[in-house]
This record gives structure tokens, sequence and C-alpha cells, in this order.
């Protein structure tokens, strides 16, 4: 019988995280393509498993190929882990696994940990879509261009981020996309796990007195969605409220808020209203 590649999901930190699938495959393999081989041989030392490892990382997974495909037609089978979590969704093996669908052999893949996944567990925000950024720009300008072109996507956000560039990252995120509910996630599963909660300024101000160390997953809700504001009947409906009781700033002020209409717009009514 043909080998099978199988794609392996590791602890993303606390160790005990690692499915008894995963153990089982492991165990069983002629090969295991690593990210770091440092870190991977420490895995398996852990598990008592020993198992040839071979660096499977940036340039050298092309370099990786031939080896994977010649294994797998004796029939042995070969495993691709990342650094830490689940391959592929940040990580170098897309190249291996495509090369290993198209020479015919199998593709097996054994979920478990992603950081991505548990910082959306813990994030309380409402389910639904979501899209997954991987790391922000690390340029400012370039950081700045990215979230200006996507303020506006409903879904939330999930991103990775250094923890040296964590503050000035929310900072632009609080500029650029307003004071929206979010979720910085460090350090999960570790030893010293953090989870901060709240308002971009909220989670701001508490990293910037607090300088962060460590893995970071950054969760933020999505943009709310913008009325029409060019159907509605602007003048109209100031003079109903003002007629209904209202003050011209209080429904100028309403105005604003229900129809997210330019503060300056509002604001000219109620002046006008006020002199007239």
């Amino acid at each position: 019988m043909a080998g099978v590649l199988y794609v392996v999901a590791t602890p993303i930190g606390n160790l005990r995280d690692i499915s008894l699938r995963a153990v089982d495959v492991l165990s069983q393999v002629s090969l295991v393509l690593a990210e770091d081989t440092r870190r991977t041989k420490g895995l398996m030392s852990h598990l008592g498993i020993s198992c040839r490892v071979l660096s499977c990382y940036g340039h050298r997974e092309e370099e990786r190929i031939s080896t994977v495909l010649g294994l797998l037609d004796r029939g042995e089978s070969v495993a691709l882990l990342s650094d830490a979590g689940t391959p592929t969704l940040s990580d170098p093996g897309s190249l291996l696994i495509s090369k290993v669908w198209d020479a015919g052999f199998g593709v097996v893949p054994v979920p478990g940990p992603s950081a991505m996944l548990t910082a959306l567990m813990a994030s309380g925000l409402p389910p639904g879509p979501f899209t997954f950024w991987g790391f922000l720009p690390r340029k400012r300008g370039e950081l700045v261009a990215f979230l200006q072109q996507y303020r506006d996507r409903p879904e939330r956000s999930v991103f990775y981020e250094a923890p040296n560039r964590l503050v000035e990252s929310l900072t632009l995120l609080l500029d650029l996309w307003g004071d929206r509910y979010g979720v910085v996630a460090r350090e999960l599963t570790k030893v010293h796990e953090e989870l901060v909660r709240g308002p971009v300024s909220h989670i701001l101000a508490h990293f910037s007195a607090n300088p962060p160390r460590g893995e970071i997953t950054l969760v933020v809700e999505g943009a709310a969605p913008r009325r029409d504001t060019e159907s509605v009947d602007v003048e109209a409906m100031f003079k109903r409220l003002v007629d209904g009781g209202l003050s011209p700033r209080d429904a100028a002020r309403a105005l604003r808020i229900l129809f997210a209409i330019p503060r300056d717009r509002v604001y000219k009514l109620a002046q006008r209203q006020e002199e007239g």
C-alpha cells in the first residue's frame, strides 16, 4: 500500500493538549517533517517517541518533496508538523501537501490545537464569519493601508502580532477602526497565559502600562453595518424631531447617532434652527 502524508496539529503550549490520535500517528510514521527540529524533538522526547526528524521551513520545503514522495511510494508514511498548533495556517507546508496530492498519494489531517481558534473560543464575540489574516504588516505605512482597506469588513478579524509591535498596532486600530470590542490572547495554554477583553482603548491602556511578552493573538469585532444616509431626508427628519419637543442640539445629536450622518452636516442644521 502507498504511504500517507499526515498533517498533524501539535500543542501551542501545554503539552497535555496533544491528541491521542496524534501520538499514535507520530509513533508509526517513518519521518517527521518539522518547522523547528529542536522544538519537535523536544515534543517527541516528552512523548517517548523515537523517529527521524528533518527540517521543513521556508526554502527547505521544496527540497523535501522528492524525499517525501520516495517514502510514500515505498509504502512508508510521513508526518508534517509546524512549530506549534495547526500546520499551514501561517506556516510552511502547503507546497508539499499540494505536490503529494498531485502525485496521487493520500493526505490525512490530524486536527488539534490552534491559537486562532483558541482565542476565538474565549473572545465572547458573537459567532459567525471571521477572517484570519495571519501576522499584521510590519511596516507602519503598509499597516495603515491594510487597516484602511479592510476597515468596513463586517466579520470578526483574527491576527497574530509580535509583542513589540502590539501597542502601535492597537493605537492604529483605535484610530482607524474605532473603539470596537476585541480580545488580546497572550501565551495561550502556557504558564503565563493572559486574556484581556474589552474596547480597543481598554486593551491599549493595559498593554501600554504592561509591555507584553510572548506569542499574541488578537481578535477584533467586525464593523457595524453602515446606514444608507443618502436616502434620508435629513432636514425633514430634523424638523420632525424638533417639532416633537427635542432641542435643536439634541435633534442633531440623535440624527448623527442613528444615521451616521457627518457631524458638521447635522450641526449646521441645528445652528440654522437656533438662528432662525
